[in-house]
């Protein structure tokens, strides 16, 4: 089978994708990866054509100013969707597969798989599509609201609204396109998702699979002999913000050390996309900073892990079997914080505008009581096979 994937955003949404591609391609399948520039992600021995966007340069003023961020929004944000949107296009009439897989940001992708006359499955890598009274949209309210959860997924569904100009721009490269045409539905919605941190909802539809994390664990990343000389010297934990940048890296940097140090923990600092720094006054052999590492080779020893949120750090955490703090931004990440809370895997979130050394260092003392249940949580979730489930889905479409 042809399969075109396509993903937008940053190293988080990258990577699932990149996992199924390889998946699918070691079993004989012709697959192409579509994605941004520049994402972080390891794509090597991949198919893969780039969307003409860097997601870094629109998330870059995350927590700026309402005028800031309409500014951002027409030198950097719009014109980089446009981009996207017609490149996924064109990329995808190229290679002409049977069959499209791609993320919710790519709103293009079903015009472009019902011009070919193939079906489209989506992946929901955060689950805010299908709606359910169980829990609200993530990343669109912060707290339960009973039997009207379900009307929450209206919002998510709005973003086809906001780009409506841009995806018919991008969609009259298309034989036959017309701006009123309605598209079809997807043959499948994949949630890349653990049960063991997030069960099935009752009422989503039989359409709407809850996988398993898509992990690809055929190879075993390595890390940098410095790095893995730091983690053989003591106990330690791991912090890492991902790509979220916004506020003072200095003063978290300082708060993540001084905590560390309260326990008696050495610290891997994570600069990631600048949300991390190390004050200069604070540097010591108990520290060691870098940009990142393979976190499937980072994690396992480490006390816990102090991170934002976001959908594939809290499975390659949980996975791991290592207790978190979650320290949320935006989007789905205070969903996650509450959920690995309410599961025993986490104390509850600290805000990223509270953070301060007290309070983390409080959430610490909490986390490091999680660690049984991180483990045996953490022996499920490596019990799964969310990519072959995923692919087995794709191939019945």
């Amino acid at each position: 089978m042809r399969m075109m994937l396509l993903t937008a955003g940053s190293r988080g949404d990258v990577e699932p994708f990149a996992a199924l591609a390889r998946r699918a391609a070691a079993q004989g399948h012709e697959v192409r990866l579509a994605a941004p520039e520049n994402p972080g992600a390891d794509l090597s021995g991949l198919d893969t054509v780039g969307l003409e966007v860097e997601f870094q340069r629109l998330i870059g003023t995350q927590g700026a100013s309402p005028w800031t961020a309409v500014r951002h929004y027409r030198t950097e944000v719009g014109p980089g969707m446009r981009r996207m949107l017609a490149a996924a296009v064109r990329e995808t009439l190229a290679f002409r597969p049977d069959v499209v897989v791609h993320h919710p940001k790519v709103l293009t992708a079903p015009a472009v798989a019902d011009a070919l006359g193939v079906p489209h499955v989506v992946v929901e890598t955060v689950p805010a599509l299908t709606p359910t009274r169980e829990f609200p949209a993530p990343g669109v309210v912060n707290r339960d609201l009973g039997p009207f959860n379900r009307f929450t997924y209206a919002a998510t569904r709005g973003a086809g609204r906001m780009f409506r100009r841009d995806i018919e721009r991008a969609c009259a490269q298309l034989p036959g396109f017309t701006p009123d045409a309605a598209v079809s539905a997807p043959a499948a919605s994949l949630v890349p998702i653990s049960p063991q941190l997030l069960p099935r909802p009752a009422d989503w539809p039989a359409t709407t699979h809850l996988t398993g994390a898509w992990h690809d664990d055929a190879d075993t990343p390595q890390l940098d002999p410095d790095v893995a000389r730091f983690l053989r010297g003591g106990a330690y934990l791991v912090a890492g913000f991902g790509s979220m940048a916004a506020g003072d890296p200095l003063a978290r940097g300082r708060a993540v050390v001084e905590a560390a140090r309260a326990h008696g923990l050495r610290t891997l600092l994570l600069t990631g996309w600048g949300g991390l720094a190390l004050p200069g006054a604070l540097r010591g052999d108990d520290v060691h900073v870098t940009r990142s590492v393979p976190l499937d080779a980072g994690l396992p020893g480490a006390a816990l892990a102090v991170h934002h949120g976001g959908a594939g750090t809290v499975h390659t955490v949980a996975r791991s079997g290592v207790p978190h703090v979650v320290v949320p931004f935006l989007a789905d990440q205070p969903f996650w914080g509450r959920q690995l809370h309410r599961l025993g895997l986490a104390p509850a979130p600290v805000p990223r505008k509270r953070l301060t050394t007290e309070r983390l260092t409080a959430a610490i003392v909490e986390a490091l009581t999680c660690a049984a249940t991180a483990e045996r949580v953490g022996e499920e979730i490596r019990r799964e096979h969310g990519l072959q489930t995923a692919l087995d889905i794709v191939l019945s479409c």
